[in-house]
């Protein structure tokens, strides 16, 4: 069990000094160095006078010193808020309003400039970090104090920092880290999410708080596919962390097997729906992996529950289970007066126990409309439609704000989506609604990543993919109209960028 975050890291940085913690591309750093660079730039950060609590930002992509600033952060008492390289101007300026940083430390170049806190950069940066400076922890991150704030993606209005405490963390790390998911000690582990999406916390959490190696992956070789398929293979990883729509982007290759990679033997997946299609297609190249579905909001810490897809599970669900939650949180179904739905009834799920947020950074509105009290513990109403069967099995239908109506009939446009992949002729798809000028839904619109075949015209395609789905999606449900297109639009943290493609095809793109 582990009771503290940084302490356990230092712990076996003293003890492994020279054991790799970091290897981007082949370009490898020590848990000493880790150790070494973080102490230092802690004591650099308690000479700048910084409003003591207050978040620090931290802007780059995947370098090492990512990591670093982070840990240095927390040990000087200060909560780190990871803010992507890639991230536009706006953006930034909504997380500098929003997050009231101390300061903000660029590893890569910032597109503007900041006045509004101290910006540390450049040499000034560099030197911090080597200076050879030891720290004693006189005023770390504790308790209930934040450990990191993640930004959300902010598609529409503001984004909003969700607050981490060090509390927090620990109950979804020390969950990741038993034997429900039987990880091991000393793991190559995947590191390809940006740091900006919590879903990279189960890869540093994974590797360097049992003794491994993060395995990084950064954005301009994830995005380039001979660079890809020409990378993965030589970074031996034994556990593979990502979006399901990354490892579907793997399966392009035909050489993504355990022929190539025998070393590994764990799949964590979270952040969006895993599909039956992409799992099968998993233990068809990896028999002898574990395949992990998980769920969970950011505002409950990565995530809440958990199930290994095995055979057995593939062959029982067609729509795959987001699993069983984990022992120290609490699932409720509610219905929209609050009222608590029997077994087996479909509502609003409701998170409550250790691992959920105390609330919106510096936002009181959003926190009292999202949180609330469930017999006395913190809970948070999720915006997820759900039902937990008889075995206390969760299983997903959608999320509430992408339920549409059309023809009187409610949709669940990620239930079509998922329905859609059952078809042999289809790789990747998403369901997406056109509306017209009164802003009612006038048609379903079928976006789709075809699988390599010999039709003449799409609509050879398009009554080849619907004869496979006529037993499968009920007529009400099933697409008016059929696109077709090489790859689907990604967010910044690899998921199947939906609201874009709404946005795309009513024009507002």
């Amino acid at each position: 069990m582990i009771e503290n975050i940084y302490k356990h890291i230092d712990a076996f940085a003293l003890e492994n000094p020279d054991k790799i913690a970091y290897d981007e591309m082949g370009n490898t750093h020590t848990y000493g160095e880790l150790k070494a660079y973080s102490d230092s730039l802690a004591a650099y950060l308690d000479e700048q006078n910084l409003a003591p609590k207050a978040p620090i930002m931290v802007f780059g992509g995947h370098q090492f010193e990512m990591v670093a600033a982070f840990l240095a952060a927390v040990k000087s008492g200060h909560a780190y808020a990871p803010v992507d390289k890639d991230s536009t101007n706006d953006r930034i300026e909504n997380i500098l309003e929003i997050g009231q940083p101390a300061a903000v430390i660029a590893l890569d170049e910032l597109p503007m400039a900041i006045d509004s806190v101290p910006v540390f950069q450049g040499d000034e940066l560099k030197q911090a970090f080597t200076a050879g400076k030891d720290y004693e922890l006189t005023h770390p991150v504790l308790g209930d104090d934040n450990y990191y704030i993640i930004f959300t993606s902010g598609t529409t209005g503001k984004p909003k920092g969700v607050q981490i405490s060090h509390k927090n963390a620990l109950s979804y790390i020390n969950w990741m880290l038993s034997d429900d998911f039987d990880l091991g000690d000393g793991q190559n582990i995947l590191a390809q999410t940006p740091f900006s999406f919590d879903v990279s916390v189960m890869s540093w959490a994974g590797a360097l708080l049992a003794g491994g190696v993060m395995k990084a992956l950064p954005k301009e070789v994830a995005d380039d596919f001979k660079q890809l398929f020409e990378a993965l293979p030589k970074m031996e990883l034994d556990r593979w962390v990502s979006t399901p729509s990354f490892a579907n982007v793997a399966l392009l290759s035909p050489d993504f097997n355990a022929d190539n990679y025998p070393n590994l033997k764990t799949f964590l997946f979270c952040g969006e729906v895993l599909t039956s299609a992409t799992s099968k297609k998993l233990r068809e190249r990896f028999p002898q992996a574990k395949i992990y579905n998980t769920y969970g909001p950011t505002e409950a810490t990565v995530a809440v529950s958990a199930l290994e897809i095995t055979d057995d599970v593939l062959a029982k669900y067609d729509k795959l289970p987001i699993g069983y939650m984990k022992e120290d949180m609490k699932a409720t179904i509610m219905d929209k007066e609050g009222n608590t739905l029997p077994t087996g009834e479909s509502g609003e799920l409701v998170l409550s126990g250790p691992a959920v947020s105390k609330g919106y950074l510096n936002n009181p509105e959003k926190t009292k409309a999202a949180f609330l009290e469930v017999n006395g513990e913190p809970g948070y109403r999720t915006g997820d439609l759900c039902f937990e069967d008889e075995d206390g099995l969760l299983h997903y239908k959608g999320r509430m704000d992408f339920q549409i109506k059309l023809h009187g009939f409610r949709i669940e446009l990620e239930e079509v989506a998922q329905h859609l992949t059952q078809s042999s002729w289809v790789e990747q798809a998403a369901a997406v609604p056109r509306y017209d000028q009164n802003g009612d839904v006038k048609q379903l619109l079928a976006i789709v990543v075809p699988k390599d075949n010999d039709f003449e015209k799409p609509m050879d395609l398009t009554n080849a993919i619907k004869e496979d789905l006529k037993d499968i999606i009920m007529p009400y449900m099933m697409p008016s109209r059929f696109i077709y297109r090489e790859q689907m639009p990604l967010t910044q943290n690899g998921k199947i960028d939906l609201k874009g493609l709404i946005a795309e095809v009513n024009g507002n793109a």
